[in-house]
């Protein structure tokens, strides 16, 4: 229990170092994310409809800002960038549950702030509610929940088979994990916003004060991360005897 626990990271500064990159990295993450919702809805209308237009936009947006931050911070922190995957990492004993926690403020400390960068930079009158997720049409709270698991659950499985499995092609983890985003996005963005992190969801959240149906946004990505990662760690990743 004490070597899941790790306290001793709370006085270690590696640990500081990953959390403050887990931080830059979501920070820079959401920013740009919010910033292409944004600017999508000002450059191709904001009237609440998704265009192909603004998917496409949207998607390689979220997708490459992911890749370029998990090149950028891989090596440091492990470049989760969403508390849906440390939990997984925490759940399969890849990181401590304390240093899991520092990840899991620093991310969310970083969402908040990005988004509030936007809405500074932004005029109130062209935010359109900064890319904050929410379902859509016809959509119930059910489907809205386990279509986040699935898209979460791919997400990770890709995570764990190209940058956690030691036998995957981790020089190409970041573009795989960013198309992975991408491509959720194409089929999530008009039925829940795709948002498969809760750090992304509540930092604009918070910061343009819409927060119904957030609680969706965090069992979701969890428990789809999480399946993931059990099938990944026991089923393919750990030895038999």
């Amino acid at each position: 229990m004490s070597e899941v626990l790790a306290l001793e990271d709370l006085r270690n500064w590696d640990a500081w170092r990953a959390s403050i990159a887990e931080f830059i990295a979501t920070l820079c993450f959401v920013f740009i994310g919010v910033g292409a919702v944004v600017s999508a809805g000002i450059f191709l209308g904001d009237d609440g409809t998704v265009t192909a237009g603004k998917m496409l936009v949207i998607a390689m947006a979220h997708g490459f800002a992911i890749a370029i931050m998990v090149a950028a911070t891989g090596r440091i922190s492990g470049a989760h960038l969403n508390p849906a995957v440390t939990f997984s990492a925490v759940i399969t004993r890849k990181i401590g549950v304390t240093k899991g926690g520092m990840y899991v403020i620093a991310q969310l400390s970083g969402a908040i702030v990005g988004a509030f960068i936007i809405k500074t930079i932004i005029p109130d009158a062209l935010e359109g509610g900064l890319g904050t997720h929410a379902l859509g049409a016809d959509i119930s709270v059910g489907a809205g929940l386990l279509t986040e698991m699935v898209l979460t659950f791919i997400l990770v499985f890709v995570i764990f088979a190209t940058a956690v499995d030691p036998r995957g092609p981790g020089n190409l983890a970041p573009f795989a994990i960013g198309m992975a985003v991408m491509v959720d996005i194409f089929v999530g963005l008009p039925l829940t916003g795709a948002s498969m992190n809760p750090a992304r969801t509540v930092g604009p959240a918070l910061v343009a004060g819409e927060l119904a149906n957030n609680w969706l946004y965090w069992i979701g990505p969890m428990a789809g991360g999480a399946i993931a990662a059990f099938i990944y760690e026991y089923v393919f990743l750990r030895e038999r005897s």
